[in-house]
């Protein structure tokens, strides 16, 4: 081991040029580009006569702390350009490096470009549309709004205003600067004529305010989104992008990754189709995908707002699918796995606060069905102000979001936040879960009323014992359950043991934990993921809860319980590679805790399928399909993807285990990547040629142990704070 400077020099500029391209205009939503400053978001066509944007604000959500409601597309900007004649030479892009998109064409001998962020400092979003020869823009702009918003235009600004159902008050507001030429109100629109080159501003916002304490209601955003304009709109064009490029990518750079060489050359479409021929002939897809997963967290979830909802903030329905809520079975947990990890804490704080005013809310105001003595629990899917779907209760969904809050400390190591926030949810868990449980048949302790999301054994007629979709009926000990108790009781002693305290109380949850009823091993070698042994081999359900013990839980690890490994090969082989895109992204995360990192590239070659009909797969703009889009399967394969090069959930004695390559493909043969987060408080650099390890580089911010393990030999290193390692 010795000292060692960083190892970003081993990676190259093309690391930090990483863009999504396309050589025609979106055809439809799921061909549009997003863009986002995680609250304000946009899709964007790229038009060329006509240009469309349609945008979303988080926080435009029907509902209330007691109905659902769902979340709402806001309103579209529609750009009418005037001139006539074919365009040539068009090319749109994505910079996910820049966050930046931009739309470039040749039509009746002027070439035009475009440019588009969505603006964290400056809380708008911004579009500047150019031309290289003067005088050439031309055309109209219009504002419209998705709901009853009264609409006007006043100067060179449309505002739209209106109030939802719910009390909701909500206004977008556009605002243009131009040089040359002239812009001039035409009643719900604006005309241009002859302008060398626009910048048109948006900013939109909502009454609503994160607080149950106020009701979730704020001022009228009039005023904000005023002052937001005012100051953008007093600013020069470069400085706005080279603020929100420096806010971007403080967040964005922190992690380079290097799969192999790229097919960068061609639009994604193309690579898609070849790369499902010949993966091995563009693994720099693979990183593509990764690095998206990341910058759609940045564009979705920033602190002080909402977390990322099953859409992240991209939607365009009034009805969304399962109504573009919080859905607590897996998919707003799966959101969040690549957060820590990939060295995007702060993106991982609207989580937090949520997951606080939901307990909150559960606690102070919960319903008959959910309400408990101590703790809390909720239904299957929610919105931001505690309101529910009554499709499910979902029991257990409470101690798997709190895994989270342990999560955020085995990365970071804040003492303050363990003691102040995760610990009392922790524990408040752990005792409803100690005065819920009963005892089995065999003396163990079960969960009496226990599920399987999102289905179940029935008996039929004949006495047999089938699987039904959506099946709900109570089902004592069923391996889900079981599973997320046992983590929960782990990472409440383990954080206990932290802190020092409750240590009477700790050995209590030591000795109920060894009670609990753990996973079992079938009749045809599987996992069950019932009490009773009648798990069906030909049973192919998206999901596969029976496994949570693998991931996101730290029970069933291939050296430490080979058997139970074993087993949940059996159950994954038999489930299959196919399924939704998150339930595929899923299974990329088994098969890296599992050590088999061909099986895990494999599902993710299936996931990088383009989506046609059935099930999985992605769209032309790599969004996720359920379908429909579904942004938890964009999320879940970057965690995957990070599994299969790192691993840190192993804890003995509060020492953690780090595993480098622990599941790396043979697709991945050369490689590097810098900037990712160990449990423990360790950043990890990575380089590896011919599937072998080269170098790795350990830093540690606050100083710490951890065993390493690597190419078979593990050892235990200690930094100082602020020390760096290079290893072998």
């Amino acid at each position: 081991m010795k000292l060692l400077l960083p190892l970003a020099a081993a990676l190259s500029l093309a690391a930090h040029a990483q863009s999504l391209w396309y050589d025609k205009p979106a055809a439809n939503w799921n061909e549009a580009l997003p863009i986002g400053n995680g609250a304000l978001g946009a899709m964007i066509h790229g038009g060329v006569a006509k240009e469309h944007i349609q945008f979303n604000e988080q926080t435009l959500w029907t509902g209330d702390e007691i109905q659902m409601g769902a979340y709402q597309p806001f309103g579209d900007l529609l750009l009418d350009f005037s001139g006539a004649g074919e365009s040539s030479n068009y090319r749109r892009e994505l910079s996910l490096d820049e966050a930046v998109h931009r739309v470039s064409y040749t039509r009746g001998g002027v070439t035009f470009t475009r440019e588009a962020f969505s603006s964290h400092p400056a809380q708008v979003m911004v579009f500047r549309f150019s031309a290289d020869k003067p005088g050439a823009l031309r055309g109209q702009l219009r504002l419209t709004d998705m709901h009853d918003a009264s609409i006007r235009a006043v100067g060179k600004s449309i505002s739209a205003k209106g109030k939802l159902g719910n009390g909701l008050e909500y206004q977008s507001t556009v605002l243009v600067r131009h040089e040359g030429g002239s812009v001039k109100p035409d009643g719900q629109a604006l005309l241009v004529d002859a302008a060398d080159s626009l910048i048109v501003l948006l900013a939109a916002d909502t009454s609503f305010s994160n607080s149950p304490a106020r009701k979730w209601r704020g001022p009228h955003p009039a005023k904000e989104i005023e002052a937001r304009l005012k100051a953008a709109a007093a600013t020069p064009y470069e400085k706005l992008k080279s603020e929100h490029l420096a806010d971007h990518r403080e967040l964005y750079r922190r992690v380079k990754i290097d799969l192999g060489p790229g097919r960068d050359q061609f639009p994604v479409p193309r690579r898609l189709a070849d790369y499902r021929k010949s993966p091995a002939a563009d693994p720099g897809l693979d990183a593509l995908f990764y690095q998206y997963g990341r910058y759609l967290m940045i564009a979705s979830s920033r602190p002080g707002g909402l977390p990322a909802n099953l859409q992240g903030i991209w939607n365009k329905d009034l009805k969304p699918a399962w109504y573009s809520g919080y859905t607590t079975n897996i998919n707003i947990e799966m959101n969040y796995w690549l957060a820590e990890p990939t060295n995007l804490a702060e993106c991982h704080e609207p989580y937090f606060d949520w997951l606080h005013n939901l307990a909150t809310v559960r606690k102070k105001n919960a319903q008959p069905a959910i309400a408990t003595g101590k703790g809390w629990i909720a239904y299957s899917t929610n919105n931001p102000m505690g309101g529910n779907s009554t499709w499910g209760i979902h029991r257990p969904g409470s101690a798997w979001m709190t895994q989270h809050l342990w999560t955020r400390y085995e990365f970071g190591g804040d003492k303050d936040f363990l003691k102040q926030r995760a610990y009392p949810a922790l524990k408040e868990l752990v005792e409803y879960w100690e005065s819920y449980l009963v005892e089995g048949p065999d003396g163990q302790l079960i969960t009496p009323t226990g599920w399987s999301p999102e289905h179940g054994p029935v008996k039929g007629k004949d006495g047999k014992i089938r699987l039904k979709e959506g099946d709900r009926t109570p089902q004592p000990g069923a391996s889900y359950d079981q599973q997320i108790v046992h983590d929960l009781f782990t990472n409440y002693i383990d954080a206990a043991t932290e802190l020092g305290i409750d240590a009477a109380y700790r050995d209590r949850v030591i000795a109920l934990r060894a009670k609990l009823l753990g996973p079992k091993i079938g009749k045809w070698g599987q996992i069950q993921e019932w009490m009773q042994d009648v798990d069906d081999p030909n049973d192919k359900h998206r999901h596969v809860s029976h496994l949570f013990a693998v991931h996101p839980g730290r029970q069933i690890h291939p050296v430490s319980t080979p058997e139970l490994a074993k087993a949940a090969t059996v159950s994954l082989n038999a489930r299959g590679d196919g399924g939704t895109g998150w339930s595929r992204a899923w299974k990329i995360n088994f098969w890296a805790r599992l050590a088999d990192g061909d099986h895990a590239h494999r599902i993710l070659r299936g996931l990088l399928t383009p989506q046609s009909g059935g099930s999985g797969g992605v769209y032309p703009n790599l969004f996720d399909a359920h379908p429909p889009f579904q942004i938890d399967g964009n999320f879940g394969a970057t965690a995957g993807m990070t599994e299969m090069l790192l691993q840190s959930h192993v804890r003995e004695n509060g020492i953690h285990l780090i595993e480098l390559l622990p599941a790396l493909p043979a697709a991945w043969e050369s490689g590097s990547v810098t900037g990712l987060r160990a449990r423990g408080g360790f950043e990890v650099d990575l380089a590896w040629r011919a599937g072998k390890l080269t170098k790795a580089v350990l830093r540690s911010p606050k100083g710490g142990s951890a065993r390493v393990r690597a190419m078979g030999k593990t050892e235990t290193v200690t930094l100082a704070p602020g020390g760096t390692l290079q290893l072998p």
